[in-house]
């Protein structure tokens, strides 16, 4: 039995700012969001969370207590699109004036595009069979 990801955490200090990004220029939407906590966004098959770093700090409350977690700095998710896909993403992202920052050809051919979240996260867009998946 092997684990799959469920979901992935990345940290922001603008909550709000991190959901128009998400939104507006991902296209993700909303799953839930606790004001001045964090955003959840859906994605296939997996959960992308959004932290306030501060408000993690502290343990949940109420019935489902979560204990403190965190990080602090720049963190980095990928998210996958099939080669076919890739320039529009990246006409997307510059469309809202979203710097691609790196495009990379893998040795095994895969190709991925690196850009960057308001908070400062780097954000790939790569073909699956980077992985071979």
């Amino acid at each position: 039995m092997k684990p799959a990801i469920l979901e992935t955490a990345l940290y922001v200090s603008d909550l709000e700012e991190a959901e128009r990004f998400y939104t507006q220029v991902l296209g993700l939407d909303v799953l839930l969001k606790v004001e001045g906590r964090h955003v959840f966004f859906r994605l296939d098959g997996s959960v992308l969370l959004i932290f306030n770093p501060e408000a993690t700090k502290q343990a949940s409350e109420g019935e489902l207590s979560v204990p403190p977690h965190g990080a602090t700095g720049q963190g980095h998710a990928c998210f996958s699109a099939p080669g076919k896909d890739l320039e529009a993403w990246k006409a997307r992202l510059e469309k809202a004036g979203i710097a691609i920052e790196a495009e990379v050809e893998w040795p095994n051919g895969a190709r991925s595009i690196y850009f960057r979240d308001p908070a400062g996260n780097s954000l790939e867009f790569a073909e699956p069979k980077l992985w071979d998946l």
